[in-house]
């Protein structure tokens, strides 16, 4: 069987700046980004190509994690759209009437469960295969063969291990140090000045950690453009260095409770869903769902 784990924030994030008009519901509150959501997940569960099975769906909720205590400049809730921060509560809400297991991350981030989650139902020998459910370079440190993959669905594109080393030239245990010298605009991780993702991979394929990485630009078996520059930047800064891989790195130790057994999907729980599509003014999503429990 196959094991699939969605990112639900990317997901909710890429649903509402979607070019696509807002979503009132009946009580006039904006869910284009949930229903966009929804959208996506009934489409999942009906690709055949796909054959889901064992499903869950994790999400940021609120953004702030333990990494803020780490570092000021982590990513936080400012800058949000209000209309999007407003429907962190009812994305989980309806994806949990659609029968899908939720993951709401509040100390831990939506990674960190995807990334625990692979890793342990990988080692199940009924799991034939993980397939992560977001494009988020950060997940492919958990890339493991053809056993653990990435799906990007916008782009029908699937990466594993080997891809990445194909594309990077490192593999993926250099994914945080990889984030640690180029930077995470996204998370707020601010990287080494002069380090480029060419360069920075080009470093990491000879040497695969910072601590692996010579002070002297000159002692470097690749060729670096600037690397004697490159070097002295992170000799001096390899305690930020050390810091902002440990921002990147994801746990591999949250406490999620499901079994696999528990992560099989019986169907829409028909009462709720039916009762959140009126709701949500999406009618026609009523009859989609493949299978309904009690």
């Amino acid at each position: 069987m196959r094991v699939h784990l969605v990112d639900g924030t990317w997901e909710l994030f890429r649903a509402h700046y979607a070019p696509r008009p807002a979503h009132p519901s009946k009580a006039g509150k904006d869910l284009k980004a949930t229903v966009g959501v929804v959208g996506s997940l009934l489409s999942l569960l009906s690709e055949a190509e796909e054959q889901v099975t064992h499903v869950a769906v994790a999400f940021d909720n609120p953004i702030r994690s333990f990494r803020n205590a780490l570092f000021a400049g982590y990513k936080t809730e400012a800058g949000i759209d209000p209309a999007l921060h407003a429907q962190f509560d009812d994305v989980e809400a309806a994806v949990a009437a659609l029968g899908l297991t939720v993951w709401s991350m509040k100390e831990f981030e939506c990674d960190d469960a995807l990334a625990t989650a692979a890793v342990r139902f990988s080692k199940d020998p009924r799991v034939t295969q993980v397939r992560v459910m977001t494009p988020d370079k950060d997940l492919g440190q958990v890339l493991q063969g053809e056993r653990v993959v990435q799906v990007d669905r916008m782009r029908k594109r699937v990466f594993t291990e080997a891809t990445l080393r194909a594309e990077r030239g490192f593999g993926p245990g250099s994914i945080p140090d990889f984030l640690a010298l180029v930077g995470d605009t996204a998370d707020g991780i601010p990287g080494l000045d002069g380090f480029g993702e060419k360069g920075a991979a080009a470093v990491l394929s000879a040497y695969p950690h910072l601590e692996d990485i010579p002070d002297d630009g000159k002692a470097w078996t690749v060729k670096v453009r600037g690397a004697e520059k490159l070097a002295a930047t992170l000799a001096g800064q390899r305690a930020s260095a050390t810091l902002y891989r440990t921002l990147a790195t994801l746990r591999l130790d949250v406490p999620l409770r499901e079994t696999l057994e528990q992560l099989e999907w019986k169907g829409a729980r028909r009462a709720e869903w039916a009762s959140w599509c009126e709701a949500a003014g999406v009618e026609k999503f009523a009859d989609r769902p493949r299978a309904f429990q009690p």
